[in-house]
């Protein structure tokens, strides 16, 4: 095969690739699903979880403070955003953790270079092209190669944390149709491989992609009652398709949904609410459907984001590039409450917040609490978050 074909070849090729992987050992939990929820553009987090009784939040935010009676308490310090409403019966019920400044030394504030040391886990000054969860595949354990894919992606955010070479990954955008017609597209390719090594290993990746796809289509995901009514919008359907994937029955370890618009540089205040609406909105219609379903111990939910906002707020009514924030941790096997420090409003480093929890303690907590898998690469503890 000449340099033409196969490129020509490599075209029809879906984005991520697939191949064979070894079986898991019996240690690891993977009848426990991770799924991600990635706040894209660096969600401002003291507007998300105010410390509504700390002077110095209204003195650096005059315009844009949330108002004291707009709180939702948590406790005598912190509480969360009106629009947060939905979450809290998951908040009474001790199924919601909530993990304070969240962030790692050297913060990055480029959109670009933030998300990428979030999604491979690395020091500031390092640089990888292999997501956190694949390493955490590769050096612990994978998934079974029974299973449809190692990650599903719903919507159209990226790979990001499963992005590795070897790794089956299936993005599922406007409900999945464009990546089972791709399988379909491919039932006849088998043909042409012959004797080429580099097209048959084309090939072979071509069918394991339409396997995949095939075993979503298989349990007719689309027609499946998730038992909740999801909020409209791109990201109630993306959390409907997470919900309608499990209630169906795909085995797959990860689900990463994307919520988009973060990136409040001006009028914050009209912006930030509706989002805060739509992402409490989804994860309550997707609790609700986990617990219906008898699936809410068997699900760990997870929100990050490249960086948080700067503490002061700026002349156009929003908050520029920041640090630390806070993220969320729920499932039915969480063991809610606060976790971590609210970051000091009077101690800021370059007026940035200084974080107290590095990211990584997040994910040490998926990866060794919830399936029982050892990552020393991650180099921090677990947050203690997971019940026995």
């Amino acid at each position: 095969m000449n340099r033409r074909e196969f490129l020509l070849a490599s075209a029809a090729t879906p984005l991520v690739a697939f191949v064979p992987l070894r079986l898991a050992h019996a240690a690891a939990r993977w009848d426990r699903v991770l799924v991600l929820v990635e706040l894209q553009g660096g969600n401002d987090g003291l507007n998300t979880v105010i410390p509504y009784a700390d002077p110095e939040y209204a003195a650096l935010r005059p315009t844009i403070k949330v108002p004291r009676e707009r709180v939702l308490q948590l406790d005598e310090k912190l509480g969360l955003a009106r629009e947060f409403e939905p979450l809290m019966p998951l908040w009474q019920q001790k199924q919601l953790g909530v993990v304070l400044g969240v962030g790692y030394p050297q913060p990055n504030l480029s959109h670009f270079r933030g998300i990428d040391i979030w999604h491979t886990a690395t020091d500031a000054d390092v640089s990888s092209t292999v997501g956190w969860l694949s390493e955490v595949f590769r050096q612990g354990e994978a998934p079974p190669a029974t299973y449809a894919a190692d990650g599903i992606v719903v919507g159209r955010g990226n790979v990001g944390p499963l992005r590795a070479p070897d790794r089956r990954i299936l993005v599922l955008e406007n409900g999945g149709a464009a990546a089972m017609n791709e399988a379909k597209r491919m039932a006849g390719a088998n043909e042409m491989g012959g004797a080429n090594a580099a097209l048959q290993h084309l090939l072979t990746t071509q069918q394991q992609f339409k396997m995949s796809s095939a075993a979503v289509l298989a349990k007719n995901v689309d027609k499946v009652d998730p038992g909740a009514t999801f909020p409209a919008g791109d990201f109630g359907s993306q959390m409907k398709m997470a919900a309608q994937l499990l209630v169906g029955g795909v085995q797959v370890p990860v689900i990463k949904a994307t919520l988009n618009g973060f990136d409040t540089h001006a009028n914050q205040l009209g912006e930030q609410p509706p989002l805060h609406a739509q992402l409490a909105g989804g994860l309550a219609a997707f609790a609700q459907s986990m617990q219906k379903h008898n699936l809410w111990d068997r699900v760990l939910v997870m929100t990050y984001s490249e960086f948080g906002r700067r503490a002061r707020e700026n002349g156009s009514g929003g908050t520029d590039h920041g640090t630390a924030a806070p993220h969320f941790v729920m499932g039915g096997k969480v063991k809610g409450g606060l976790y971590g420090a609210q970051p000091s409003l009077k101690d800021l480093d370059a007026q940035n917040l200084v974080f107290t929890t590095h990211f990584r303690s997040m994910y040490a907590s998926a990866a060794q609490e919830w399936w029982g898998i050892q990552t020393p690469f991650l180099k921090e503890k677990p947050l203690g978050i997971i019940a026995a």
